[in-house]
This record gives structure tokens, sequence and C-alpha cells, in this order.
């Protein structure tokens, strides 16, 4: 279960809360802050994250990461290319890749990243004006992915049996827990669905 978040005024308490529900990666997106304040709040959550085990993950900035101490970072098709953010991270580090389609998906293959991102599923805010790719992408990731691959967009307890059943068997979150009051609350909840339908899922 991957927490994707933007910044937040209680940013390490939300975070801390989110782990102990069951929280196994963390990502930090924030498009709207400038470098030296994005450097500030992700070496506010990198320690915290290390101390708890949990890998965190800076969005598209492969230099801000490696200034923070994180463990990686996530690029999207428009930002910094894998290889230069393999380049400038090293070999150790973790990159990830978003894709929304088939073609993506294979020229991912060649990319020098650890997992990619599959979706969103389903149309959200915080991919604007990028339509769903539906449960037919999950499944296209679940059988021809080389890497593995975590499924975005609309994750929440209800839709996680059919995102499952499609073929997913990781999962990225956003709204269900940066909307909630009770973060631990609602991660212990998501976690729950999680494993459920995994476990009956072949």
């Amino acid at each position: 279960m991957y927490l994707c978040t933007p910044d937040r005024p209680d940013l390490p308490e939300f975070v801390a809360a989110c782990i102990a529900g069951g929280v196994d990666v963390v990502q930090l997106r924030e498009k709207s802050l400038d470098d030296r304040s994005l450097l500030r709040r992700a070496e506010a959550l990198a320690g915290p994250c290390r101390a708890a085990g949990v890998p965190f993950i800076l969005n598209d900035r492969p230099d801000l990461a490696l200034a923070a101490g994180a463990d990686g970072v996530h690029v999207g098709q428009d930002d910094c290319p894998p290889a230069v953010a393999r380049r400038i991270l090293g070999p150790a580090a973790i990159v990830g890749f978003s894709t929304h389609s088939p073609t993506e998906l294979e020229a991912a293959s060649a990319e020098p990243v650890d997992y990619v991102s599959a979706g969103p599923v389903a149309p959200t805010p915080t991919k604007p004006g990028r339509p769903g790719t539906g449960l037919g992408y999950v499944t296209y990731a679940a059988e021809h992915s080389a890497r593995p691959f975590f499924v975005t967009g609309g994750v929440t307890p209800e839709t996680v049996p059919a995102i499952a059943a499609a073929g997913a068997r990781r999962f990225v979150v956003v709204r269900w827990l940066t909307g909630s009051a009770d973060p631990e609350g609602a991660a212990r909840l998501l976690r729950g669905a999680v494993d459920r339908a995994l476990a009956q899922t072949p």
C-alpha cells in the first residue's frame, strides 16, 4: 500500500498515522512549492520514514531526492527521464515511472526503473484532464509488465476487490487517506480490504 500525498501543515504526523495504519511506501508529490521549501518538507519525512522502515519517494525531482536523503524518486512521462534520475541517484536508489497505456508500459521495460505505476483506473483530481484507463489496463499490466506495478486512481475499500481481481497486487492511495479525519483508521480499513482481496485472489 503506497501513500502519495501533497504537502500539508501536519505532514509528518499525517504520514506517521498512515504508516501506523499499514502504509508500506510514502511519496511526497507537491507541485506548488519552490525548491527550498520542497527540500525542507522532504527532509521532514526522510528521517521518520527511514526510522519506520518505510521507503520514502519524492515526486519528479531526483536532485532534491538526493539532497533530502530520500530512498528514491518517481517520475512521469513528461518529467526527468528515468535514465537521468538513475544517474543522479545511483544504482541503489528506487526509481519509479508512471505509465498510462500499453505503449508506455512496453517502453518502460527498457528503462532503468524498479517499478511502474499503471493508471489512473478511474479519473482523479490529482491528474486533471487525464481519462481513466479502466480495469483492462490493470489486467494488461499484470500480464505484460516487466517490472512490479502499482495501480493508481480511485483506490478505496470498495474498489479494491475488483482491482485485485483484474490482476493488481500493489495499490497507490491518495484521497482515501488525505481526505480522512482519521488517517490511521482509514489506512487500517484499506489495508484490511487489500489483504482480504489478495487472500481471495490466486
